[in-house]
């Protein structure tokens, strides 16, 4: 089957206190976008969704650095579901789809390769890793210890046969839909987790660009 991959990069840079979105920042001389498309060339197809008023920007970093890796350019919508929903419908039927954030930039061939090999009808392949932390639920003043055993941190991309995924985003957004694999639940879909990767963290502050930083490398 043909693999796509669908890359959602909506941010505006306000938790990194930056001007510039998270996705534009450079990551060893390169944009953070550049190096999470670049892992998917391999791929037959890319589909990037930006907001709107970003196009334009982006396309200007792309002749800066001459960077020629084909994707499609999707407008983006008012929250993720609505920009997922929008990349989809560039996306051919009977197809596998990946829907990665594009502010992880570390992914390794062998976790995509994983996800493929796990994907089926019905079913979405989700990368998980296990919290190593302590978990407390805090409620107003109280809190309480939660066992972390059966916890784990989801990551992208998240894998789907793209009938499946399309038909799931065919709903009305909820605040339930926390990412691509609840919605698919939300229609009867099941959820097969595979171990994901620490080095594929989300970019979201400056102490994580600086841990990519050291990653990357």
């Amino acid at each position: 089957m043909k693999k796509v991959a669908l890359i959602v990069a909506g941010g505006k840079g306000k938790r990194m206190n930056n001007t510039t979105p998270k996705q534009f920042l450079l990551l060893n001389n390169l944009p953070i976008l550049m190096h999470t498309i670049m892992k998917f060339s391999h791929f037959e197809k890319t589909v990037l969704v930006l907001p709107e008023e970003y196009l334009q920007y982006w396309q200007g970093l792309c002749r800066q650095y001459h960077f020629n890796e084909q994707h499609v350019l999707v407008i983006g919508g008012e929250n993720r579901f609505q920009s997922v929903k929008n990349g989809l419908k560039k996306i051919d039927d009977k197809s596998i789809v990946m829907i990665h954030d594009g502010v992880r930039p570390i992914l390794s061939k062998n976790l995509l390769n994983i996800l493929i090999k796990h994907s089926k009808k019905g079913v979405g392949v989700i990368p998980v890793i296990p919290i190593k932390d302590s978990i407390r639920r805090v409620e107003g003043e109280t809190s309480k210890h939660i066992e972390r055993k059966n916890i784990y941190q989801v990551q992208t991309p998240q894998c789907f046969r793209s009938d499946d995924i399309k038909n799931a985003y065919k709903v009305k957004f909820s605040d339930f839909f926390t990412d691509d694999a609840s919605v698919l639940e939300n229609i009867g879909g099941k959820i097969t987790t595979v171990l994901g990767d620490k080095k594929n963290l989300k970019i979201t502050t400056k102490e994580d660009l600086k841990v990519a930083e050291v990653f990357i490398r």
